[in-house]
């Protein structure tokens, strides 16, 4: 399901009040609307109060009332859900916070945060030597975070010697995900890795190639190049070599003669 959440913030200090409080000491509340779901229509408001970075009391919509933290707040929080005042000041802020505001959250939710994964499969080395190859599908910078990667051998799905990451979280909206495949390979198989995420529109599959890379190849095809033309350059050069000392020989004889 998708998930997002906004939050305000006010922060008071109470230099104004010397006879009771130091320049140091400020009062934050915190009011937070989290959506839910496909379409964000599960809402929940959390109003949190602290002091000096203490968490002094929390109302939370989902259970519909005040919890405290330290001895004061406790007492405070008994008789604030006995008062039906703060019960509907909390369901006015939560209207105007939070319902005022789902269609502008569903806009950019729909529109900005699911992005589809960029994909790569890859090899990497074993350590333990248990397996001769071990493969490695990878998802990166998409969201939401739920996401499935299926290995395939010659199209069937293989579920022996397969591990998963979690999701992983890139920076404070993306994911990573990776899937690791131990396996023998058999000349003729074909490997490949299908990804399903809710941005794709059918499974994406990549196929596993165990050729050289482009770039690789490309490092090859110009090291071989320059090791034929140094062996044609030093070919010639003997040939030429040798037709002169032939030629010198050749005329030595003659004047000797």
């Amino acid at each position: 399901s998708h998930h997002w959440k906004y939050c305000m913030c006010l922060l008071t200090d109470f230099s104004h009040f010397s006879a009771v409080f130091s320049e140091d000491d400020f009062y934050q509340v915190k009011a937070c609307c989290s959506f839910n779901g496909p379409n964000f229509d599960k809402v929940e408001y959390i109003l949190t109060t602290s002091f000096n970075k203490q968490k002094m009391m929390e109302y939370n919509s989902t259970r519909g009332n005040w919890i405290g933290f330290t001895d004061f707040s406790i007492v405070a929080s008994y008789y604030w859900n006995r008062d039906p005042w703060d019960r509907l000041e909390r369901l006015v802020e939560m209207r105007l916070m939070c319902y005022e505001n789902i269609n502008f959250i569903q806009t950019i939710g729909k529109r900005n945060l699911s992005t589809t994964p960029s994909m790569r499969l890859k090899s990497v080395k074993q350590t333990d030597g248990r397996h001769p190859a071990m493969l490695v599908c990878s998802a990166y910078n998409f969201y939401p975070k739920q996401i499935k990667i299926t290995w395939l051998r010659n199209d069937q799905e293989v579920t022996e010697g397969v591990s998963n990451t979690d999701a992983i979280p890139v920076g404070e909206l993306y994911y990573q995900f990776h899937s690791y495949l131990e396996y023998t390979p058999t000349s003729g198989e074909k490997i490949s890795c299908m990804v399903e995420h809710v941005t794709l529109s059918e499974p994406r599959i990549i196929v596993w190639n165990d050729s050289l890379p482009e770039g690789e190849k490309n490092k090859i095809i110009v090291g071989l190049s320059g090791l034929i033309l140094g062996l044609v350059i030093f070919i010639s050069g003997f040939i030429y070599y040798k037709k002169k000392c032939a030629v010198y020989n050749s005329v030595r004889q003659g004047e000797e003669m």
